[in-house]
């Protein structure tokens, strides 16, 4: 996996389930992961040991990571968004009548609204 696709994928886990983790998880996961600092950063700000932030990093995303294999909620979010794309591109069909295809885009317009 590419350092991007890396960094999307924890950013996701933790928009859904950041929530779940503790204060002290929350705080040193968005240090490493939203500020990019490294371990001996955070160890220093923090005043613990860098083979624990390490320690406490893996266990967060491990948490985070479970947390999508047991609720879904990001698997579901992106098949809705899926689904919602599906529906604007049946609006766009010549063989949509205007009643047809306004009732279609206002569904997936609702449907990405409630995402949000």
């Amino acid at each position: 996996m590419e350092e991007t696709d890396k960094l999307v994928e924890q950013g996701l886990l933790y928009d859904f389930y950041g929530g779940l983790l503790t204060k002290h998880q929350q705080k040193i996961y968005e240090e490493a992961v939203y500020e990019n600092l490294s371990l001996s950063e955070i160890a220093d700000l923090e005043q613990i040991s860098r083979q624990a932030v390490s320690d406490l990093l893996h266990r967060t995303t491990a948490a985070l990571q479970h947390y999508e294999e047991e609720l879904g909620l990001i698997r579901r979010f992106e098949h809705i968004r899926q689904l919602t794309g599906q529906l604007r591109e049946l609006a766009s069909q010549e063989s949509a009548t205007d009643q047809v295809r306004t009732g279609i885009l206002r569904a997936a317009d609702r449907i990405e609204q409630e995402l949000q």
